[in-house]
């Protein structure tokens, strides 16, 4: 089952979260590793800060607790005197303990916890033996040993507690250093994956719009020969549908006229018949003597009524063609072979008016519509007879060049003016310059030319340089897998 959104939009909105994922997901990685290291951070600033004024505090206290204890033994014969130095010490010990709480709460490390309890028990051993001994006459060397004790175990613990601090500051500037890089990876790996993205979507969206810019484009120049098919979201889809329906209704229009053309055509040509015949008649003498003015008059009516006829013969060929020739009928066949068959109908032309053929073609085998490439050949190979003076010559060149036929057919007159090659292709148009033969043309060679070779999905153009006169070279697809059974009508009314 194919996947495919329902329409332009769906596309849009699919291309556009799905580029826009990435970037979130970066966006969302990078915040979540500068919280990550913004609390891991705070965390140490705030154990760092809160430590170090607890064990400042707790070494400030230390030293008054030592002094007031010492004082209070020394004084012990004044009892209000040491009294005051015992409470003094009470409340050092009470700001001492509040300090080792808060440390205890700060320390993550067991060992660490032990020892900050046993700084407290110590200081309330010391307290209970100076409330014991009311005297003061305690043993100072044993509570200055039992201070120097406290003391260096606080200021291990301080050490301890700054080695911590260094530390983590350490391994915090690593983990930052690790989420930049990783950052950094992340941001590289972004960059070709957006574009990768960005460019299949880009891809997925222009693909049907050239689809139907293609389909209008040959509907604009007459092309109604290739099935309209676009790809893509259902409402483009759509669309294409509603193009393929119009191609139809366009080729059906344009059946119509050529038939009306051809009706209208014979219609014209049995009065047209009687007013020549009378005209002639009158020419003739048939009917009297006619004066100077009337044989003036009756030569004016004799030549208009030859133009109309050759104007209605134009029509009644131009529609036959396009009526004989509405489809391709594909087949594998010879290229050589078709030319040589072009070159014998051509040769008494060709010889009459001593006008040589050089022909230069590879026998290639082509899958195309046998019927309408000879009418290409025999088209220009005819142009170029009544264009090329006596003693001239006329080349015809055939080969295949990147999954293409090329056919060249080329003569030495006097080639095709500026002004004129706008309209060459066109239906009945005819150049300025006089044509060689004995027949005046029709104007619809080249036109069938151009038809024929847009209906294999080729191209046909005019070369400069190489040869003196017209020089045109056509492409031809080898094979035609875009091609249905309907050929292109012409483009013009």
């Amino acid at each position: 089952m194919q996947l495919r959104p329902k329409s332009l939009s769906g596309l849009i909105f699919i291309g556009y979260g799905l580029i826009a994922l990435p970037l979130l997901v970066a966006v969302v990685n990078a915040a979540w590793q500068m919280d990550r290291l913004a609390r891991k951070s705070e965390a140490l600033v705030q154990v760092g800060v809160h430590g170090t004024q607890n064990y400042r505090l707790l070494l400030e206290q230390l030293t008054s607790m030592e002094r007031n204890a010492r004082l209070y033994q020394v004084l012990g014969d004044n009892a209000r005197a040491a009294k005051q130095h015992l409470d003094i010490y009470k409340e050092s010990e009470a700001r001492f303990n509040a300090a080792l709480s808060e440390l205890e709460e700060l320390s993550a490390n067991p060992a660490r916890s032990d020892d900050l309890q046993a700084l407290g028990r110590e200081s309330g051993s010391i307290f209970r033996a100076l409330q014991l001994n009311s005297t003061g006459s305690g043993s100072l060397d044993s509570t200055r040993r039992a201070f120097e004790r406290m003391s260096q175990t606080a200021g291990s613990l301080s050490e301890e507690h700054r080695g911590f601090i260094d530390r983590g500051l350490s391994e915090l500037e690593i983990e930052a250093r690790e989420a930049q890089r990783k950052l950094a990876w992340q941001s590289a790996a972004l960059i070709p994956t957006t574009l990768v993205l960005t460019i299949v979507f880009t891809i997925l969206l222009a693909r049907p719009i050239r689809q139907i810019d293609k389909a209008i484009s040959e509907l604009g120049g007459g092309a109604f020969s290739r099935t309209i098919r676009v790809t893509g979201p259902r409402d483009l889809e759509a669309l294409g549908r509603q193009l393929e329906w119009l191609r139809k209704r366009l080729l059906e229009l344009a059946l119509e006229r050529n038939k009306f053309l051809r009706h209208m055509s014979h219609e014209l040509k049995t009065p047209l018949a009687n007013i020549r015949e009378g005209t002639e008649l009158l020419m003739d003498g048939s009917v009297g003597e006619l004066e100077t003015g009337q044989q003036e008059v009756t030569s004016i009516l004799h030549d208009n009524g030859l133009k109309l006829q050759q104007l209605i013969e134009n029509l009644l060929s131009f529609s036959a063609w396009q009526a004989k020739n509405a489809e391709l009928q594909l087949t594998e066949f010879k290229l050589l072979p078709l030319i040589k068959r072009l070159v014998r109908h051509h040769q008494l032309t060709l010889a009459s008016n001593n006008v040589k053929l050089k022909v230069k073609a590879r026998d290639i085998s082509i899958f195309a519509d046998r019927e309408k490439l000879r009418m290409v050949l025999d088209n220009l190979i005819s142009n170029a007879t009544k264009f090329t003076p006596p003693g001239g010559t006329i080349h015809i060149m055939g080969d295949a060049k990147g999954g293409q036929l090329v056919l060249e057919v080329a003569d030495t007159g006097p080639g095709i003016p500026a002004s004129d090659r706008a309209h060459i292709f066109e239906a009945f148009y005819q150049g300025k310059l006089p044509q060689g033969g004995h027949l005046q043309g029709t104007g619809i060679g080249l036109s069938v030319v151009m038809e024929c070779v847009h209906a294999h999905g080729g191209t046909v153009e005019i070369v400069d340089g190489r040869f003196k006169g017209a020089h045109f070279r056509i492409r031809l697809p080898l094979d035609q897998p875009g091609v249905v059974s309907e050929h292109q009508v012409a483009a013009s009314a």
